[in-house]
């Protein structure tokens, strides 16, 4: 079966299926599905067929989204379809796509139609839409979360394997948790805004639903650059993924913090996915939750509602009865925040901030529910803004605090409602929350959205360095979280991947101050597999690296049980006449720890 954007591409470029099929198939799909509130306007069918055709006259090896079906909301503009922010008084026909969507097509995608929203983008529910409430495929009764509700659920129900959302106080991280598919919400400014109405604009971003981490960062990889037409767009690199750390600090909240509104459902959950973190080797770190909750309250109760005044103001004066009455409601409490209101949430902000970045000094990332509870349509059309507002009690303060996050499926429950997490990191650590996060979803071995399929086999990732990095095997005190790994991050290191040598070395353990060991090489095969980890350094970093390295050790290569020689760690006979032989450790992490147990 291929419904994930990698088994597509891989069909698509041995010549298994046409880009032409699989856009046909996706339409079919629409009309079986038969939910009209799940997108605001399609493409002709014979127009995004035709789109397909023409792919073959390019080079699919260049085309990472080769024929690719994509839905996208609403709110971001995709030429010859209307933008209408799910306000048909607010519809305008774009001359252009958005940078987002143009540069989706541009990698090969085929725009297949604009999908439903809470109106405007604001509400976490998807249920605030003149156009209709799309249906949970997950469970019928189910809100399907918002407000990027159409191109969650287009996603979960095989509609298409790929959907843009916007995010800005969690709209692309809550309707993935209730439709059972990754959510990544990019770090700000890593995709392009230009061509996207504003919810908050300094806060705003594009975000992308999948069915598995892998393809999320597959379409990232795809719009993330910079763009002069976005203001509030940042050069910010994207990184490669990298293998699971063997060192990895996981952030929870302390004793007594946690919020479920009385779901103890939710609460089992949430605590079944910290005993899978730590199964997989994570170490968890309790944190302070309490400054980030009053982050959170910032964004409505503070001066950041005015930015969405602003966007409908003229919308709000001339034709207020076109816009969702609680949205309107909302809104125009916007007109009444003063400027000194404005300046006294700036400084409590810059100050919460210093405090969540003290939070992250001795954590990778921190793990939380992505949502507290889940409502259904009934309750949330009853009482429509409290439940809003509690489904974003862990995604509020993400985007003010430059954060960026991945929501994760963790479990469906006994009631068959989906839970999720969501991984939050420092803004530019995009790849470490997916190389973490796909490991914590292909563990779960939950289907993947609605329609029960199975998950792929976890692709092996391979090394890979980008511009002029040089990668460099250690052996001893720099490897992750050992004494020395502070001096490979200074230099701007990353990890790629933990390996092994070929058995053609030996360790020994010097008498230095802090403890290293050294690796002799030895006669090919008459030596034992050593552990060793791959980091990649620019190629300034790694001359500063190798010339700070004291004796006895030095640089040379090293040869890996797959046959790659890597510049690495090595020391000569003639300093390990008197150290003593750890080979029998397999390497220096299982050495050191059997000193620590004795």
């Amino acid at each position: 079966m291929t419904e994930t954007i990698a088994e597509i591409v891989a069909a698509h470029r041995a010549g298994a299926m046409t880009p032409a099929q699989t856009v046909a198939r996706a339409y079919q799909r629409i009309r079986d599905h038969n939910d009209p509130a799940v997108f605001i306007s399609l493409r002709d069918e014979k127009d995004a067929v035709a789109e397909a055709d023409a792919l073959s006259k390019k080079d699919p090896a260049q085309l990472p989204l080769y024929g690719v079906p994509v839905a996208v909301k609403d709110n971001i503009d995709a030429q010859g379809l209307a933008t209408t922010a799910a306000c048909p008084a607010f519809s305008y026909m774009p001359t252009h796509d958005s940078t987002a969507v143009a540069r989706l097509r541009a990698a090969g995608a085929i725009v297949i139609g604009k999908t439903n929203l809470d109106q405007f983008a604001t509400g976490l529910v998807g249920v605030r839409s003149p156009y209709g409430i799309p249906g949970n495929p997950m469970r019928g009764d189910l809100i399907p979360g918002g407000s990027s509700s159409g191109s969650a659920v287009a996603v979960s129900a095989g509609l298409v394997p790929l959907a843009l959302g916007t995010d800005t106080a969690g709209s692309g991280r809550v309707p993935a948790m209730l439709n059972n598919i990754v959510g990544l919400k990019p770090s700000l400014g890593l995709i392009s805004t230009s061509g996207v109405v504003p919810a908050c604009r300094t806060l705003d971003c594009v975000s992308i639903f999948s069915l598995n981490v892998d393809d999320a960062m597959t379409a990232l990889a795809a719009m993330a650059a910079p763009d002069a037409a976005d203001p509030y767009s940042r050069n910010r690199p994207l990184a490669q993924m990298t293998g699971f750390p063997t060192q990895l600090r996981l952030g929870v909240p302390r004793d007594g913090q946690l919020i479920f509104f009385g779901d103890k459902v939710a609460e089992q959950a949430y605590g079944d996915a910290l005993q899978r973190w730590t199964a997989l080797g994570a170490s968890l770190v309790e944190f302070d939750l309490e400054p980030f909750y009053e982050t959170a309250r910032l964004l409505y109760e503070g001066p950041w509602i005015a930015e969405r005044y602003l966007v409908i103001r003229d919308l709000l004066a001339s034709s207020p009865e076109a816009i969702y009455p609680v949205t309107r409601d909302i809104t125009i409490a916007g007109a009444r925040l003063s400027a000194a209101d404005t300046f006294a949430a700036l400084y409590r902000l810059q100050a919460l901030r210093k405090v969540a970045d003290r939070a992250f000094e001795n954590i990778d990332a921190l793990v939380l529910p992505t949502a507290p509870t889940a409502y259904s349509t009934a309750q949330v059309l009853a009482n429509p803004v409290e439940l809003n507002s509690r489904l974003g009690t862990y995604t509020n303060f993400v985007n003010l605090l430059d954060l960026c996050g991945l929501a994760l499926p963790a479990a469906i429950r006994s009631d068959d409602i989906p839970f999720g997490i969501t991984l939050l990191a420092p803004a530019g650590q995009d790849a470490q929350l997916a190389s973490i996060g796909r490991v914590f979803h292909a563990d779960t071995n939950l289907t993947m959205g609605a329609r029960s399929l199975p998950q792929p086999p976890l692709a092996a990732l391979p090394a890979r360095l980008s511009g002029d990095e040089i990668a460099i095997a250690v052996v001893g005190a720099h490897l992750s979280g050992m004494a020395l790994n502070g001096e490979l991050k200074a230099l701007g290191g990353r990890l790629l991947e933990a390996a092994s040598t070929a058995p053609d070395y030996k360790l020994f353990a010097l008498s230095t101050t802090p403890p290293k060991p050294g690796m002799l090489r030895v006669a090919a095969g008459t030596g034992t597999p050593i552990a060793i980890e791959l980091w990649a350094l620019s190629s300034a970093s790694f001359g500063k690296f190798v010339a700070a390295i004291p004796p006895p050790l030095s640089i040379g290569t090293v040869r890996l049980d797959d046959g790659r020689g890597i510049k690495g760690f090595l020391v000569e006979a003639v300093d390990v006449s008197a150290a003593r032989d750890i080979s029998a450790f397999g390497g220096w992490r299982a050495f050191m720890a059997q000193k620590v147990a004795v």
